[in-house]
C-alpha cells in the first residue's frame, strides 16, 4: 500500500505554513535526522543526538552571558551602569512613574504564572500537547535558572536612585528581563507558528520583542537594576528559550517522520 503524507502521521495540529526560517531549519534538520538515523539504536537515541544540538543552540547564548558575568564581576560594568542610572533618575515625572509600575508588573511572577497557565490550557485543548508542554517546561526551567544565578552571584541591588519598586532578592540577573524573555519569546514563537499569514507572524514577534524591551526598561528607571542585570537576564532567558523551541521543533519533526524512518531503517537492514 503506497505511503500517503497522512499515513502514520503523530503528533499535534500544525498550520501549512511555516516561518521561512522555521521551515528551512527544520528541513536541514530532518535530513540531519535521517542520516542519524540508521545508526540509532533506538528512538531515544536519534532524540539524544537532536537535543545535543539545541544545547550547542543555547550554549551560544549562555557564552554571552557568561562574557557579560565576568565583566560585572571584575566591576568594568560599573561606571556604565551608574551613568545610565543617573541620567534615568534624572527624567523621571510622576506620569512615567505610574506608566512603569504598570509595565513593569508585566513581568511579576503572578502575571507570568497566569499567562503561562491559559497560553498552555489553550494550547493543550486545541490539540497542541506538545507545545503546551514546551510553555510549560520553559517557564518551570526559567524560573529555577533564574534562582539558581541569583543565588550563585549575590550581587547588591542598586543604590544610585531611589528605588521606586519593592524587591527581595538579589540584583543578577534580572528575574523580570529573564522571565519576560522566556515566556513572551515563547508564547509569540508559539502564537506565530499557528498563524497563516505572514504580516501576522511578524507583527507578534514584534510586539513581544517590544512588550519584552519595555519590561527591561521598566527595571532600570525604577531603580531596581542595573543595565548589566537586564542585559544578562534577556541573554540567559532567549538562551533557555531557543533550546527548548529546538527541542520542540526536533521531536515534532522526528514524530511524524518516525513511520517513514522505520521503513528506510528496515530496507537498510536487508
Amino acid at each position: 500500500m503506497p505511503h500517503t503524507p497522512s499515513s502514520g502521521r503523530r503528533g499535534e495540529r500544525r498550520t501549512s505554513r511555516r516561518l521561512p526560517v522555521v521551515s528551512s531549519y527544520q528541513d536541514l534538520l530532518f535530513r540531519a535526522l535521517r542520516a542519524t538515523a540508521g545508526r540509532a539504536a533506538t528512538l531515544r537515541a536519534a532524540l539524544g543526538v537532536v537535543l545535543l544540538a539545541g544545547i550547542l543552540v543555547a550554549t551560544v547564548g549562555a557564552a554571552a552571558f557568561a562574557w557579560v558575568a565576568s565583566h560585572v564581576r571584575r566591576g568594568s560594568t560599573q561606571a556604565f551602569d551608574v551613568a545610565v542610572l543617573q541620567w534615568i533618575g534624572a527624567h523621571r515625572g510622576p506620569f512615567t512613574d505610574r506608566a512603569m509600575l504598570e509595565i513593569t508588573f508585566l513581568g511579576t511572577g503572578l502575571v507570568v504564572l497566569v499567562i503561562v497557565g491559559v497560553a498552555a490550557l489553550f494550547l493543550y485543548l486545541t490539540q497542541h500537547k506538545y507545545s503546551a508542554t514546551l510553555l510549560l517546561a520553559s517557564t518551570a526551567g526559567g524560573i529555577v535558572l533564574n534562582n539558581v544565578l541569583k543565588h550563585g552571584f549575590s550581587r547588591p541591588r542598586p543604590t544610585i536612585v531611589e528605588s521606586l519598586a519593592q524587591t527581595m532578592t538579589s540584583s543578577f540577573p534580572s528575574g523580570h528581563a529573564m522571565s519576560a524573555a522566556v515566556v513572551y519569546g515563547t508564547v509569540a514563537y508559539l502564537a506565530a507558528r499557528l498563524q497563516k499569514r505572514r504580516w501576522a507572524r511578524v507583527a507578534t514577534l514584534l510586539v513581544a520583542a517590544v512588550l519584552i524591551a519595555l519590561i527591561c526598561l521598566s527595571r532600570l528607571y525604577l531603580g531596581v537594576h542595573y543595565p548589566s542585570d537586564v542585559f544578562a537576564g534577556v541573554l540567559v532567558g532567549l538562551a533557555w528559550a531557543a533550546f527548548c523551541m529546538v527541542t520542540l521543533e526536533a521531536i515534532q519533526k522526528f514524530a511524524t517522520h518516525r513511520p517513514q524512518i522505520a521503513k528506510d531503517e528496515v530496507r537498510e537492514k536487508r
